[in-house]
């Protein structure tokens, strides 16, 4: 029985906690956020496949051009104090 203790506690608390959550209405609000967040979706327009493709390599394009200039110019960055240390 010692062995299932922490679980009754567990699960009476659990009880309690959504007892207090009914009684205070915040169980009925959530349910509302949760309706209002579906019909809210509904009125989304959402992409097609080729669309979100053509966004996709936007997107990958944008950072592999900004890897790119952040490579560049830290090495010019480190090269030019390279060159200030050496003096």
């Amino acid at each position: 029985m010692k062995e299932y203790l922490p679980t009754i506690i567990g699960l009476v608390l659990l009880v309690a906690l959504i007892g207090v959550l009914w009684s205070k209405g915040y169980l009925l609000r959530f349910g509302a956020y949760v309706g209002e967040t579906q019909e809210e979706l509904r009125k989304c327009s959402w992409p097609t496949v080729e669309e979100l493709k053509g966004s996709t390599l936007v997107v990958l394009v944008s950072i592999v051009l900004l890897g790119g200039f952040t490579v560049i110019i830290d090495f010019i960055v480190s090269s030019l104090v390279k060159v200030v240390m050496t003096m």
